[in-house]
């Protein structure tokens, strides 16, 4: 004669198995919500170094052909170094417009470590420039060349700007992160593939 447990036993097999795949959707939509964000975060962040690099083009040539000497230099350089930065916005964005959320959990952790490793990358690329801007003002100020001295000074205010841009956007995106386990706690990885863990 069949035991309770017995009876119990293909009821609940059958409504865990019911419920497998709502689990698995649930966890493909909050994967597929969370590189939407970090899109939208890099789409954010685009924009603002692409107004930037306007502003800069605008008012760098604007000023470049009304002053002389270090601050026509200060002015120039802007614009130049700004039309650079408007490309690599405008590319930045464009990629970001192309990208879709990806549901997959191994491509999610891929492009979340992508992004932050190329942002602490830049961070240090920016403290280059910097370094850069500071040796041509030293340099200008040894060969008495205002124009030098104007490309270092603006060299070092681009720098600094794009150090605060990235180390900011790195904060975002790292804060970011920390949701990713919350939304994968269901999930257990191992040998045999994922599983998932269900609370009764």
């Amino acid at each position: 004669m069949p035991t309770v447990l017995q009876k119990t036993l293909p009821v609940l097999l059958f409504f865990f198995l019911w419920h497998i795949p709502s689990f698995a959707q649930d966890e493909t939509n909050a994967l597929k919500q969370y590189n939407l964000e970090r899109i939208q975060y890099n789409k954010h962040g685009m924009l603002i170094l692409g107004s930037w690099a306007v502003g800069n083009m605008l008012w760098g040539g604007f000023m470049a052909g009304r002053t002389s000497g270090e601050l026509q230099g200060f002015h120039q350089m802007n614009a130049y170094w700004n039309g650079v930065n408007l490309l690599i916005a405008g590319f930045g964005y464009y990629s970001a417009m192309k990208e879709l959320p990806n549901p997959e959990l191994w491509a999610t952790i891929q492009q979340q470590y992508k992004i932050e490793k190329i942002l602490l990358v830049n961070a240090g690329l920016d403290v280059a420039y910097m370094a850069t801007g500071l040796y041509m003002l030293e340099r200008g100020k040894r060969k008495d060349d205002a124009r030098i001295r104007g490309f270092g000074k603006s060299v070092i205010l681009q720098g600094a700007f794009l150090m605060s841009f990235d180390v900011i956007k790195f904060l975002y995106h790292n804060a970011h992160a920390k949701d990713l386990p919350k939304m994968v706690e269901n999930l257990s990885l191992g040998s045999n593939g994922i599983g998932f863990k269900v609370m009764f």
